[in-house]
């Protein structure tokens, strides 16, 4: 049987890992974390949206970046701080433009795609992630917003998403919670929402059960091409472990494999260019808050329903009865971690006004590094050299796209490494 390691434990890795092990794939997953799904796998927007599939690559969001450049709360936000990464990415961003028709409907068609597997997948494991399908609102505040949303719709109905323009009585009988006056909306019923993270990390338990290895604490350093397998294959990936109570110091540790799947998210740039192959991915950090309705009042104020507000780009999941997701935000500043206060507060002010009967007392903050591509498609495809493959680069909608990508990426393994002498196939449902 043929060895297969998974760089990355975040929704790309795990579902990476899951489809390899479904084909009669032996897999290891090695990942930095102590568990799965622990960075931008966390806690983000929770949509699994085909309607928020239009890729950013047009003229308008540029010059709204350009406007928004100087203003600290505003949806988009770059650090004008220079960096041959970050303008040599935008450069490849701008020369993308024309092709934003074509990569919108292409993003379409893969997010209907990824959601009937999805869906399959929870159904038999038995993976509870607070599914909701009650759709996704968008909502507009003007004319203009609503024309230019019929001009997006079209684009999807060629990628096959049917989603309905609605009036503002619509909007406040699909979600009667929500406040404020709009012009309009569109509302898509086949999306839906869930915790990237539950489903994440009860889909690597399901992985684990069934034979799949994880290596977890484990920094990789390099993953270098050795060719000593058949056709010219074979990697080994070099990798740290942190220290136990035992080890003083991480201990370095090097695995050979028939092939690897790079699932690195952010990290996957630098691993990439190590194999001689260029992934540009920039990141681009999102926040999210995760407002705790600890009483009644604020559980009965709360949307079920998700939004999509087009004006502030900010997005809602309900995650249960006592959780409430409110994420938006792009900010391009490097591998910056930090959670700014003055990122988070626009979300919070944005809840309490739409949502003012929800108690925003206890919430918890979070950001995470969407890895983008200029083109904002992922790079699913084989590299240069014979047993690398690459998954990842899936930007703002890995969640939504992830299970159609794993798909496609176990297939181009399969055709480039056959499994030999395969074992039984293996049903991975929970018993």
């Amino acid at each position: 049987m043929r060895h297969i390691a998974v760089i990355g434990a975040g929704i790309t890795g795990v579902t990476t890992a899951y489809a390899l092990h479904q084909k009669g794939y032996d897999v290891t997953v090695i990942d930095r974390q102590r568990y799965s799904a622990m960075e931008t796998s966390f806690a983000n927007g929770g949509q699994l949206s085909a309607s928020n599939a239009e890729v950013w690559n047009s003229w308008a969001t540029v010059l709204k970046g350009i406007k928004w450049m100087f203003t600290p709360d505003a949806p988009l936000l770059m650090n004008p701080k220079p960096s041959w990464h970050k303008y040599s990415w935008m450069a490849e961003f701008l020369a993308n433009i024309p092709n934003y028709e074509a990569n919108t409907v292409e993003t379409t068609r893969l997010a209907i795609q990824a959601r009937n597997h999805m869906f399959e997948i929870a159904r038999r494991e038995g993976i509870d992630f607070n599914h909701e399908t009650r759709g996704i609102l968008h909502i507009y505040r003007d004319k203009e917003a609503q024309d230019n949303a019929r001009k997006v719709s079209a684009l999807y109905a060629r990628g096959g998403l049917e989603r309905r323009e609605v009036t503002p009585e619509e909007i406040r009988a699909i979600e009667p919670t929500l406040h404020g006056k709009y012009y309009g909306g569109f509302f898509t019923p086949s999306d839906s929402t869930g915790d990237i993270h539950k489903f994440t990390y009860g889909l690597a338990e399901v992985c684990r059960r069934h034979g799949v290895q994880f290596i977890n604490e484990a920094s990789v350093e390099r993953v270098v091409h050795t060719g000593t397998g058949k056709d010219g294959t074979g990697v080994e990936v070099t990798f740290s472990i942190a220290p136990d109570a035992e080890d003083a110091l991480p201990r370095r540790e090097t695995l050979a494999f028939d092939g690897a799947v790079i699932c690195a998210g952010i990290g996957s740039r630098a691993i990439a260019a190590g194999l001689g192959d260029r992934v540009n991915i920039y990141p681009v950090k999102g926040y999210s808050i995760t407002v705790m309705l600890d009483d009644e009042a604020s559980q009965m104020a709360a949307p079920w329903v998700s939004l999509l507000d087009d004006k502030t780009k900010i997005v809602t999941s309900r995650l249960g009865k006592d959780r409430f997701r409110v994420a938006g935000t792009a900010e391009f500043n490097g591998e910056n971690r930090d959670i700014r206060a003055d990122r988070i507060r626009p979300l919070v002010d944005w809840t309490r006004k739409l949502f003012p009967g929800v108690n925003t007392a206890r919430v918890v903050p979070w950001a995470g590094l969407r890895p983008m591509m200029p083109d904002m498609m992922p790079r699913v495809a084989a590299g240069k050299k014979p047993g690398v493959f690459y998954n990842t680069g899936h930007g703002h909608l890995g969640w939504t796209l992830s299970c159609a990508t794993a798909e496609i990426i176990a297939a181009k393994v399969a055709d480039a490494l056959p499994v030999e002498a395969p074992a039984p196939m293996l049903r991975m449902a929970a018993e």
